[in-house]
């Protein structure tokens, strides 16, 4: 399924659907993890499958930049609102996106790119959530769902162009 090179790349992410993690891979070590949430459909490339899409895909866009912690975005732009118990119950069937995004393009052909299956036309991102959600299941509509705090510390390591990696598992690194 890896189609980018026969070696993989110095520094890279990982999100392991298996394990509920991604990690940033530098030299082959892990130098940081964090706990994800991916799809409650599982892996799946197809648009409208809402199921997390696996192979090679590269960060398109850093969005959110100079937003509060729990700041609220729809269609990617800020809302002007933070998160609270309040406005969970004011807007109940609402997908929160909080803090930060970190929009992901597949970058293989046929299988995360183009067509019915293009990850960055499906909206696939890399985002927070509220934090009660996170409880270390699959539970997203195809994204990957991370704590505000870490969605936080992941934006300020990462760069648009880095490459991510979702597997359904991962051998040793």
């Amino acid at each position: 399924m890896i189609t980018m090179s026969n070696t993989l790349p110095n520094r890279y992410i990982v999100v392991c659907i298996a394990k509920q993690t991604l990690d940033i891979i530098d030299n082959k070590k892990v130098v940081n993890s964090y706990r994800v949430s991916t799809a409650k459909n599982g892996a799946g490339e197809r648009m409208g499958s809402e199921c997390t899409p696996r192979g090679w895909h590269k960060i398109r866009a850093r969005i959110g930049k100079e937003q509060p912690l729990n700041s609220v975005f729809v269609g990617r732009r800020a809302t002007g609102e933070i998160y609270s118990a309040e406005l969970s119950q004011k807007y109940p069937d609402r997908d929160w996106i909080l803090t930060r995004i970190l929009w992901l393009g597949g970058l293989e052909a046929g299988f995360n790119r183009y067509g019915l299956v293009d990850s960055a036309w499906r909206y696939i991102y890399i985002h927070g959530c509220p934090d009660h959600l996170m409880q270390g299941k699959p539970e997203s509509h195809g994204c990957i769902r991370i704590r505000n705090a870490d969605v936080l510390d992941l934006f300020n390591k990462v760069k648009a162009g880095d490459l991510v990696l979702i597997h359904l598992k991962f051998p040793n690194y």
